[in-house]
């Protein structure tokens, strides 16, 4: 009697345990179900990306991107892989801004005055001396006000996913450039945005439209007397061969900036789109960086060839340049409002 009372009270005890196991199972499901949260991307369809722009493989805009891909596949689980074409291989800048829109390219770098043409209020950021250096216009662009122009891209089948560094435009010539006196009658190549020619006209320059890729041929055989252009890419692209005076005019500050199609951001999955942004925050920073770093070693090395390095006095240019201003802000939507909070951005 006893044995069989103690075969009982043991069974008891094994069913009791088989139930308090049973009710159990929601805290092991619920690990379950978090790891299966946390391997999501994982099993997000793979996104392949090619990314275009225009500069050598050895500039910041490269740098930039070869942190992007590694970053970008590090942080999807290998979901998002992207392939760059540095140096036009795509197009250039307006065909690639095309090429987004329609969906046919995923992602692309560009300077922003050629973004012009479909987000009017770019313009804006063509005003000659509208910042003081290259760390004020960095510092605006990753604020509020470079946020509000990133979102403007949206309405326009685009993506901003950040800004790059602003490059800043100085004068190489064949000519010394001292004073503003010294622009009387040169013929300078610059970007056919309107806040560019209008200043060089108000210099007494005589801004002459061509293809950047025309620009060292000319120079060379006199056609022009100099063009505009940021220290790093005045080196890359050998203007040091038939330029001997780089002139530190300062005259724009050029924003670049990455930006990807609509239709391929929203075929990303959450996830995707969040591995990429905080990939693209992370990288360009790295690009910024590296440009400051590029800009004083282009400068000290096209010394060494035997170019000399212009201190241009800017009081006369930036008397002369922003008589421009009021004429240029006529036509941009909402030019003095957009003009203001610039403005303001800068002393905060």
């Amino acid at each position: 009697m006893k044995k069989q009372l103690l075969i009982a009270m043991i069974s008891g005890v094994f069913a009791l345990s088989t139930v308090l196991a049973g009710c159990s199972g929601g805290s092991g499901g619920t690990e379950s179900s978090s790891k299966g949260s946390a391997s999501a991307a994982e099993s997000d369809k793979v996104v392949k990306l090619n990314l275009g722009h225009i500069l050598t493989p050895e500039s910041h805009y490269q740098v930039m991107v070869n942190k992007l891909v590694e970053l970008a596949d590090q942080k999807s689980n290998g979901t998002i892989k992207i392939t760059a074409f540095p140096q036009s291989q795509l197009g250039g800048e307006v065909k690639m801004i095309q090429s987004a829109r329609s969906g046919t390219l995923g992602m692309f770098i560009t300077g922003q005055a050629a973004l012009e043409n479909t987000v009017k209020e770019y313009a804006i950021l063509d005003l000659p001396y509208l910042f003081d250096d290259i760390d004020q216009a960095n510092k605006v662009l990753k604020g509020d006000v470079g946020k509000k122009y990133l979102e403007m891209l949206k309405q326009h089948d685009l993506v901003g996913l950040g800004w790059l560094s602003a490059m800043e435009r100085n004068i190489f010539s064949t000519k010394p450039v001292r004073t503003v006196e010294d622009m009387k009658a040169l013929k300078i190549r610059v970007m056919q945005a309107p806040g560019y020619v209008k200043t060089f006209e108000q210099l007494g320059a005589q801004p002459t439209p061509m293809s950047y890729a025309e620009v060292y041929l000319s120079l060379q055989q006199g056609v022009i007397d100099g063009g505009d252009i940021s220290p790093d890419q005045f080196m890359m692209d050998k203007f040091v061969e038939v330029a001997k005076y780089y002139n530190l005019t300062k005259t724009h500050y050029l924003p670049a900036l990455l930006v990807m199609s609509k239709k391929n951001w929203d075929e990303m999955s959450p996830n995707q789109q969040k591995a990429l942004q905080e990939a693209a925050d992370e990288a360009l920073q790295v690009g910024i960086d590296f440009y400051k770093q590029s800009y004083a070693e282009s400068l000290e090395k096209a010394k060494q060839q035997g170019v000399q390095i212009i201190e241009t006095d800017l009081s006369g240019f930036k008397q002369q340049a922003e008589k421009t201003h009021e004429s240029l802000l006529q036509d941009i939507p909402n030019g003095k409002e957009l003009y203001e909070e610039i403005q303001k951005a800068k002393k905060q």
